[in-house]
């Protein structure tokens, strides 16, 4: 017997995504959805993974301009100057342009997934119906949910006010009313209190039907982030103290090869992008782009190694941030220096001796030279000449690109402590100073909610647009107005709705 698929949803689906395309290239229809017809065999129940498998294949199949745009805004990054993306270093200065093509794009790409993963949903449950396991059923619908709850976080971050999609049908958009931030994170807080039944309490490196797929611990953290954005600290606490008492999770001791291959499917991990070259030094890859962050003109190691674009730069701010803490290890993983960068903080009398380990010549012996676009470039999205396959030559290629960290766990749970929240899983010193001992720093005791922030900006820095959020929920703006910007207030906390969807989505019009 075989089960057949709405093909009208999927015209409709097809039909919506094309309007939706951005001016900036064509977004195919994705091959994941395309792949289900209405000859599809439910009852074979072996195929259930395979809407799994794509919805994965979209989740690691990324735009790069996504995390650009999500990332920039904070004290901690600079979008590089002088190149041909000037609307992106206007949004780094908060001036918007809601004709951007960026803009659109990344709300085409964010919705585009939550419609994939929604597809997978239904294309599971034919499968069950279709007499496939009722239990395996349940746990792929619920990371599908999980999956969509990611999406949707950082959409509201990015935008506040959104369309909340219920099903694979884009159409539905043109008729569903805007919902606000605080309603959004409690739909995706719901989500997850969904999906938790159903998912494998294991580590996601553990799973070996998909290894680094989303578990219990995955969506217990994305949870966390959603109870911190509506300050439901104790909610963040329960959250979190879930996953601390799993003891699943551990920080690596070497933070420094955690950013790279090292890093790959790491026991801190909690959810990342998956990327491989097959251990090939020719042919197919699925990668990153991450030479979108990489240094405009180095000397690799490796002769041939390719450079990288030079649109991401780590702030000055940050840099004196982390050198007034006399941090070393952390500061050189996230930075990578040039000779320009290095006379430019030593122009500043109160750096002008800087620590001798501070070289625009990394520990693999790869050069960063002066480049036109920016001083520092990311240390955090840097893989070594010296790491890459012989043969391949592009900027990152087999890194994957981590997206939740158990230090970021443990200083969701130390903030919600400082705040009032109880945990018998771990004291607000103890969260930490495990995260401050790898850093090679001394303890604290009695740590407030300040000094908890500040620990955040020295560990997560230009990692998803985290800092930018810890100070608009803390109401710390002056922050923002930092290196001559001046223009943050409460009325840049959202970026503008591109002007494609204006036109296009009744909903956005009022806004």
């Amino acid at each position: 017997m075989k089960f057949k698929n709405n093909r009208s949803t999927f015209i409709v689906m097809a039909t919506v995504v094309l309007l939706l395309s951005a001016c900036h290239g064509v977004l195919d229809e994705p091959a994941e959805n395309r792949s289900f017809t209405e000859e599809t065999d439910y009852t074979n129940s072996d195929n259930i993974i395979l809407p799994m498998l794509g919805a994965y294949a979209a989740f690691n199949d990324m735009q790069w301009e996504n995390f650009p745009l999500i990332a920039v805004r904070g004290d901690d990054v600079n979008a590089g100057g002088l190149g041909d993306q000037q609307d992106y270093a206007a949004t780094d200065n908060f001036s918007y342009n809601k004709d951007y093509w960026m803009y659109n794009s990344v709300w085409q790409n964010l919705y585009k997934d939550i419609f994939t993963y929604y597809s997978t949903i239904e294309q599971v449950e034919l499968y069950r119906e279709a007499g496939a396991s009722s239990m395996l059923a349940d746990q792929y619908i619920a990371e599908s949910k999980v999956l969509s709850a990611f999406s949707l976080l950082h959409l509201t971050r990015l935008w506040g006010s959104l369309l909340i999609p219920s099903s694979s049908d884009p159409s539905e958009l043109l008729v569903t009313e805007l919902s606000s931030k605080d309603e959004v994170m409690q739909h995706i807080a719901g989500l997850i209190e969904e999906a938790l039944p159903y998912l494998p309490e294991i580590h996601p490196n553990k799973r070996t039907d998909i290894p680094g797929g989303v578990t219990k611990y995955t969506a217990l953290a994305i949870k966390a982030m959603a109870e911190l954005e509506l300050k439901n600290y104790q909610g963040v606490a329960e959250a979190t103290s879930q996953i601390i008492s799993s003891g699943l999770f551990t920080l690596e001791p070497d933070f420094y090869n955690l950013f790279k291959l090292k890093g790959k499917l790491n026991n801190e991990n909690i959810l990342e992008m998956q990327f491989s070259d097959f251990g090939q030094g020719s042919g197919d890859a699925k990668t990153y782009l991450f030479a979108f962050f990489g240094t405009q003109d180095w000397t690799p190691a490796v002769k041939g190694a390719g450079s990288g674009w030079g649109f991401f730069e780590p702030s000055l701010k940050y840099i004196k941030f982390m050198l007034d803490r006399n941090e070393q290890v952390r500061l050189e993983t996230s930075v990578l220096f040039t000779n320009r960068g290095i006379n430019e903080i030593e122009s500043d009398p109160s750096y002008a001796t800087l620590p001798s380990w501070i070289s625009n010549t990394t520990r693999e012996g790869d050069v960063m030279n002066d480049y036109a676009r920016a001083l520092f470039a990311s240390g955090k999205h840097y893989l070594p000449s010296t790491m890459l396959t012989v043969g391949r030559t592009d900027y990152g290629t087999n890194k994957n690109l981590t997206c939740i960290r158990y230090a970021e766990v443990l200083l969701m749970h130390a903030e919600a402590l400082t705040q009032g929240a109880t945990s018998s899983a771990m004291s607000a010193d103890d969260a930490v100073n495990a995260v401050r001992e790898r850093a090679g720093l001394n303890r604290l005791s009695g740590v407030s909610t300040k000094q908890v922030m500040d620990e955040k900006f020295a560990e997560l820095a230009m990692e998803w647009g985290i800092r930018f959020s810890d100070l608009v929920r803390t109401g710390e703006y002056n922050e923002l107005n930092y290196d001559g910007r001046t223009s943050f207030d409460d009325n840049k906390i959202f970026l503008p709705y591109p002007q494609n969807q204006i036109d296009l989505l009744p909903a956005l019009k009022s806004e």
